[in-house]
């Protein structure tokens, strides 16, 4: 190997290359010169120093050691504060675990007080029922027993005693009543119990009942709705003060939806102001919703029927991404819960696990685009495909169940999607936005929103829904144009009414 020269061995060895005298003279005489004495010398001659001797020998013997300290600095900075962290991590897990179990243990010590004083509170009106039962029996007893020695004579003796039996027994503890009642006695009245029941029902014969059941009153006032007026379920929904309504295939006319519309006072400017709706669920449009003359009435009706679903749809969206939050942020989860993340998982069509994608892709769709697209595709709920499959958003399938376009060309075979209710049709349409690869620039966007704690906006998103038809941008500007005349920003913030029941009307 090469041996490594020194700064001043590399001045010799270019004196030795330029020929200079003087330095030889010294060297042969033995006199060490300094680094600095042959820098001058080889000025003195006009011989330039290359620069990589001195670097070579900074590096070496200063910045290498400078720089080999300051990484030493940095490590153990770094690895400082590493340690540091895992500490306040530590404390951090202590702290909540520490406080989830006081939380827990404060739980079941109420829970376990709330348990002792119900069950204490139960057992009051039991204590008084078995003392009112023991009285009661104790009394029946006795007259039974006094009326059957009436009948026996030959035992009035045995009465006699029993009576003073009794007496002592209340005076001194109820507990030995059975006991100085004698069992003979309670066998015989059994008995006469057994033989009196028979006469009851003998009494009471069996034909009035038939005759109760014969009255075909009820049956008769159920036929009566089968005019079509629907009158009947309207009177019911403003006695009742129905909470939620689901309106079967009852192949309802406009008139009829109308009357019903204004029986329950459902009404869009009303809605506007409260930020509420009924929850009304039609299954399916009117047959003759298009015959309807005012095209704003039109419209109207369309609103009112799919403004509920989607509010719905939204909400159950919503609480299934508050509960997904909640879950993400426990240590441990239950086997349920972990049963129901991984069929949301597959619902959402996450892979690998991702729960940070499936909290981008778990989000509501803006009412106001929900609106603006059912009312383009189905037009405003008059299309054959809204009227005959309920597709009210125009989604296309290769497989599933369909209805075949009259204008398809030859070389294509796509169906539009078909459902069996308005509500399935819904759920499939926020489904696809929320899944879909083609709308990746919607959710990504929705998201933004979400982290910087804006207001999802229908306008704010109908940019990234060019995919969603074939005249790409075309398609976005007509949705805001929808949006804007019809004002469905408006419905943005509508929440359902608070539901407790649920009442179906039948045909």
């Amino acid at each position: 190997m090469k041996k490594k020269l020194t700064y001043r061995d590399k001045l010799i060895e270019l004196a030795y290359i330029y020929d200079v005298k003087e330095i030889k003279d010294y060297e042969k005489s033995r006199k060490n010169l300094t680094s600095g004495q042959l820098e001058l010398i080889l000025k003195k001659n006009k011989i330039i120093i290359p620069k990589d001797f001195k670097s070579n020998f900074l590096r070496d013997n200063i910045v290498k050691p400078v720089s080999k300290i300051k990484t030493q600095i940095v490590e153990f900075k770094e690895n400082r504060v590493k340690d540091k962290n895992k500490l306040i991590r530590k404390a951090e897990n202590f702290k909540h675990d520490t406080n989830r179990k006081i939380a827990r243990s404060f739980k079941d010590l109420w829970n376990y007080l709330g348990q002792i004083g119900l069950n204490f509170l139960n057992i009051i009106p039991k204590l008084g029922k078995v003392i009112y039962e023991f009285f009661g029996n104790a009394f029946t007893d006795l007259f039974h027993g006094i009326y059957t020695q009436q009948i026996e004579p030959k035992k009035a003796k045995r009465v006699l005693i029993g009576i003073s039996g009794v007496v002592v027994v209340f005076t001194i503890v109820f507990s030995g009543i059975n006991y100085f009642s004698g069992d003979g006695l309670n066998k015989k009245i059994e008995v006469k119990k057994e033989i009196k029941k028979p006469e009851v029902k003998k009494e009471v014969k069996k034909p009035e009942l038939k005759k109760e059941i014969k009255k075909p009153e009820v049956k008769k006032e159920v036929k009566k709705p089968k005019v079509k007026k629907d009158n009947e379920p309207k009177l019911e929904v403003k006695k009742r003060s129905v909470d939620e309504v689901i309106l079967p295939d009852l192949n309802l006319k406009t008139e009829t939806v109308l009357n019903l519309f204004k029986d329950v006072e459902y009404d869009l400017g009303r809605v506007r102001i409260q930020k509420l709706v009924k929850p009304i669920y039609f299954t399916q449009f009117p047959k003759d919703l298009d015959d309807l003359k005012s095209t704003q009435l039109k419209k109207e009706t369309f609103i009112k029927i799919v403004l509920p679903l989607v509010v719905a749809e939204n909400e159950r969206i919503l609480a299934d991404r508050e509960k997904l939050i909640i879950l993400s942020d426990k240590k441990f989860t239950t086997d349920p819960e972990k049963q129901w993340i991984r069929q949301k998982l597959l619902e959402y069509k996450v892979k690998k696990g991702n729960l940070k994608e499936l909290l981008v892709r778990m989000d509501i769709i803006p009412t106001s685009i929900a609106l603006a697209q059912a009312a383009k595709e189905s037009g405003w709920g008059t299309s054959r495909f809204a009227l005959e499959g309920n597709a009210i958003f125009g989604q296309w399938t290769w497989s599933g169940q369909g209805i075949a376009p009259l204008d398809r060309a030859s070389n294509k075979n796509h169906k539009i999607l078909k459902f069996p209710i308005l509500r399935a049709s819904v759920k499939a349409y926020k489904n696809n936005l929320n899944t879909h690869k083609s709308y990746a620039k919607f959710r990504q966007k929705r998201s933004n929103l979400r982290e910087k704690n804006k207001k999802i906006s229908g306008l704010e998103l109908t940019e990234t829904l060019n995919n969603y038809a074939q005249t790409g941008s075309e398609y976005t500007k007509i949705l805001n144009k929808i949006i804007r005349q019809n004002r469905l920003t408006d419905f943005e913030p509508v929440s359902l009414v608070n539901s407790v029941k649920k009442i179906e009307l039948s045909s």
